[in-house]
Parts: structure tokens; sequence; C-alpha cells
């Protein structure tokens, strides 16, 4: 069943793969060390701050902090429900996500947006149904997002002013995680229409779907390079959850953090050189830093 308030599909390990290249990279940078959970990292477009969403003191909300490390802050402290999975317009402006208000045991979720200092918040996509995963495009002008309004997860677009909703997948698997290419022409998504979560691509119209990925194991959160040539993504093909790349075809697969803890929610620096991420090799849940050639 589609949870939408758990953020991770479900993790269940598979017997390590012997032939899984690693990325021989510096040691992580740790910025985070209070181990509360954290998923959905993404960076400010000037590359100064780190944006996420936080359990802390039993509250789902939407967090911030300096890139470099320091305090974390919460970005809408007067929301007494849950929200998250916030997303940054290409001009640093605004932040589109998630609120749950709180009704039975899913809520009802729907799409918000704010200015990217918490004022001005207002709805965006009313709830319908479980609304998800929201993502500007890159001209600033559509919102990319996950509803289960005709079923079962499909990826969706609508106006920044909450008009011309316009679906972009009709299939009876879950197609989850959407994330617009630099330019705006393709969306990176998993899908599970081949069994387990695979990345898959398709152009902007939803139209032309490929696969990038194959086998055994799950691969799900894709997210681009800026330069549009590569995509991160999360897979447990090496027996547990690691960072891997890959080419914008599928092509020349590497696992970035090679490590036995579970490391999660891959996020590029704006200049591609450095990639965020949530890992558990601390003991609890954190944000580190690696840097990619």
């Amino acid at each position: 069943m589609f949870t939408p308030r758990t953020v991770l599909v479900l993790i269940t390990l598979l017997p390590a793969h012997p032939f899984a290249p690693s990325l021989k990279a510096e040691e992580p940078a740790r910025l985070t060390t209070d181990g509360s959970f954290k998923q959905n990292l993404q960076w400010s477009p000037d590359g100064k701050t780190l944006l996420f969403t936080r359990i802390h003191e039993g509250k789902m909300s939407l967090w911030t902090m300096p890139a470099e490390g320091g305090a974390m802050k919460r970005l809408l402290p007067d929301h007494k429900e849950p929200h998250f999975d916030g997303h940054y317009s290409k001009d640093g402006k605004r932040i589109v996500y998630v609120y749950d208000q709180l009704q039975g045991t899913d809520g009802k979720l729907r799409i918000n947006v704010c200015n990217a200092d918490g004022t001005d918040d207002g709805t965006l996509v009313p709830h319908k149904a479980f609304e998800e995963s929201p993502r500007f495009a890159p001209d600033g002008k559509r919102v990319l997002w996950v509803s289960t309004r005709d079923g079962n997860p499909d990826l969706y677009t609508v106006g920044t002013d909450g008009k011309d909703i316009k679906r972009l997948t009709n299939d009876p698997a879950y197609d989850l995680h959407p994330a617009f290419s630099p330019d705006g022409t393709q969306i990176a998504f998993a899908s599970g229409r081949s069994g387990r979560q695979k990345v898959h691509l398709m152009t902007a119209d939803g139209s032309k779907v490929t696969k990038l990925t194959d086998g055994e194991f799950l691969d799900a959160w894709p997210t681009w390079n800026p330069d549009g040539k590569r995509l991160a993504f999360v897979s447990n093909r090496s027996g547990n959850y690691d960072i891997w790349l890959m080419t914008s075809a599928g092509k020349e697969l590497v696992n970035v953090t090679a490590h036995k803890a579970q490391d999660t929610s891959p996020a590029w620096h704006p200049q591609g050189k450095k990639l965020a991420f949530v890992s558990t090799r601390g003991g609890g849940s954190d944000v580190y830093v690696i840097e990619v050639k």
C-alpha cells in the first residue's frame, strides 16, 4: 500500500552483488551529529543553504541549515501538522512542499508553496488524494508532483497559479520520485512497471518512456547533476542502500558511497562537484557531503 508519510520505500536488503564498482573519493564530511531522522535533502540554488525534512521532538517538518554546517532552523515554525519534502524554485525564491493535514491514519495531503524564508505560505494543489513529491520545473512555470487521484501513484504537472493540471503517466504500477532535467525537457522517475522500482526517463510531456536501470534490486530517488549529463540515485544493488551515479543514458554505474550503512537522499551542489546525502553511518540519521569528480 502506498503510504505517503513513509518517505522511504520498503527497505528490504538483498544479498550483496560482488561486481559493484565504486568511486574512490575522499571521506565524506559530516554536517550534523544529532542523529534525528532526516530525508529529502536539497541545496539552495546559491549553494549556501540545505533544506531537508527532519523529525524532531516527534514532529516531521522542514528545516534549513548553512551548507557548511551549523545551526538547524525550522522553516515554518507555526505549522503544527506534518510537512515535508521541500523543493526550491530555480531562482531560489520559492519552496514547494507537502503539507499533511492530520486525519485518520494517512491524513489529507496537499501541495503548499511559500517564500524561501517561510513567508507567504499557501496551498497550490488542494487535497484530492495522496499529493506528494512536488518539484518546480526549471523555468518556474509549473510544478511536477505525484498523486493517487486517479487510483494509483502517477505523475502530474500544474501551473504555479494552481491551474491547468496535466496527467503525465498512466500505468498500473507506482510512478514515484520525479525529477526534471536541468533544461526541463526530460523527467527521471522511479517506477515499478517492470517489477521492482527502477529508474525511468521520459520527455517532459510524458512520452517516450525508457527504463535506465535493470536487475533484481530497488533503484529510486533519481536526481540530476546540474550539467544534465549524470544522475545520482539510491540503490541496494550492493547489498544495502548506497548512492550511485550513472549517465543520463543509464550507463557507467558507479557506487559513490560504498558503505555498510544506509545512504539515501542524494542532492547535488549547484556546481555539480559535491553530493549531500543522509547516512546512518554515525549511528543515527545525519547529513554528509562528499566530493564527486
